[in-house]
C-alpha cells in the first residue's frame, strides 16, 4: 500500500495520478511484466551519492545506471551507489527497494534520465512493491523539478532484427522460438 504521506503529497500540489495494484514485484522488470507493460514505461529510482550528497536517479526499468553519464550531466568529481544502509532511514514509510522518484518529499534533488520523456504515462514505485503510482512525464517534472540528462544506457540485445526489438520495446515478449520462426 503507498504510504498516506505520498498520496497527501501528490494529492496537496494536484497531480494527476492513479494508483495500481498489481503482484508483489521486487525487481522493476518484475513490476513491469505483472502490470503487462513495457519495461520502458517503468521508471525506477538509484540511490547515488554525488560528491558526497545523496541523490535519486530515476531511469528505465531495462536500463542501466551510467554514472560516468550522471558525473558529466551534474559536473560532478565523484559518483557512486549508494549503498541501502545510507538511504533506506530516508524512506522510513516505504518498503526497502521501493523508494519513489519525489525526492522533494524526502529531502534529495532528483536526476531523471531524458529517455522517459518519450514514454507516457510513467508507472513508479510509491513505497510500495505491491502498489504502484502512473502519472505523466510532465506532472513528474512539475513536480521535483529534476535535472533530465542522459544518464542510463540499455544493455545491447543480441542479434535482434528490428520486428523483434519494436516488440520488446512495446512490452510484447519475444521467445526463442519466435526468434528461429521464419
Amino acid at each position: 500500500m503507498i504510504p498516506d504521506r505520498i498520496v497527501r503529497y501528490l494529492q496537496s500540489r494536484l497531480v494527476p495520478f492513479a494508483r495500481r495494484w498489481h503482484t508483489r514485484a521486487v525487481s522493476a522488470q518484475d513490476l513491469a511484466e505483472s502490470l503487462h507493460v513495457s519495461g520502458f514505461r517503468v521508471a525506477k529510482t538509484v540511490a547515488v551519492e554525488v560528491d558526497g550528497r545523496l541523490w535519486i536517479a530515476t531511469i528505465p526499468a531495462p536500463a542501466r545506471l551510467d554514472l560516468d553519464l550522471v558525473r558529466e550531466a551534474l559536473g560532478a568529481n565523484e559518483v557512486r551507489l549508494a549503498k541501502e544502509s545510507e538511504f533506506a532511514g530516508r524512506f522510513p514509510d516505504c518498503e526497502v527497494g521501493a523508494e519513489p522518484p519525489f525526492g522533494q518529499l524526502y529531502g534529495l534533488p532528483v536526476l531523471v534520465d531524458q529517455s522517459l520523456d518519450q514514454e507516457d504515462p510513467l508507472l513508479m514505485r510509491a513505497g510500495s512493491h505491491e502498489e504502484t503510482v502512473e502519472l505523466s512525464f510532465d506532472n513528474l517534472r512539475a513536480l521535483e523539478k529534476p535535472i533530465v540528462a542522459p544518464i542510463s544506457r540499455v544493455p545491447e540485445m543480441p542479434s535482434l532484427d528490428r520486428r523483434e526489438e519494436t516488440r520488446i520495446r512495446s512490452g510484447v515478449p519475444v521467445s526463442i522460438t519466435d526468434r528461429h520462426a521464419p
